[in-house]
């Protein structure tokens, strides 16, 4: 199997433009250093614009950055992604997080299986194995979230 793409800065690039444009006096600096009229700007604009590795102070714009963004984005929403993205190596560590954390990847799991379907723990782990590395901190924290039930042995599970 290949290793999962490294999808970090492409997405890093979009999250970065996104907050950017939220913020009027950045999405103005943004608007003259593309036209290519983005001359001197004070520190708080030319600061974060700086950071923006594919758009250069004259405007011109490096494509094959912006191409690696889409394409990011374009797998990012296809039924690919889960073959290109790695699982996650850690849970949050505040119980809140790690329950709302845990209880997505569950329901992720029964919607693709089915979500009347009842799996055995062997089956609910080889699924959740898919997205986390803690399959047992991952199961345990959907059951407690209540997204999950078990049977009273823990032998099965199905979508609360």
């Amino acid at each position: 199997m290949s290793t999962p793409r490294d999808l970090s800065t492409p997405l890093g690039r979009a999250r970065m433009l996104f907050a950017m444009l939220s913020v009027p006096k950045l999405r103005e600096g943004l608007g003259a250093r593309l036209l290519g009229t983005g001359g001197a700007q004070s520190p708080d604009v030319a600061g974060p614009l700086s950071r923006l590795d594919w758009l250069g102070a004259d405007g011109e714009v490096d494509l094959p950055a912006l191409q690696e963004v889409t394409d990011a984005l374009t797998l990012m929403r296809s039924s690919e992604a889960i073959l290109e993205v790695g699982r996650l190596d850690g849970i949050p560590v505040k119980t809140e997080e790690s329950r709302e954390v845990s209880g997505r990847i569950a329901r992720i799991v029964f919607e693709r299986v089915g979500r009347e379907r009842v799996l055995t723990e062997a089956e609910l782990n080889a699924a959740i194995a898919m997205f986390a590395a803690d399959v047992a901190l991952v199961r345990r924290d959907a059951v407690d979230a209540g997204v999950l039930a078990r049977t009273a042995d823990g032998t099965a599970y199905r979508l609360a």
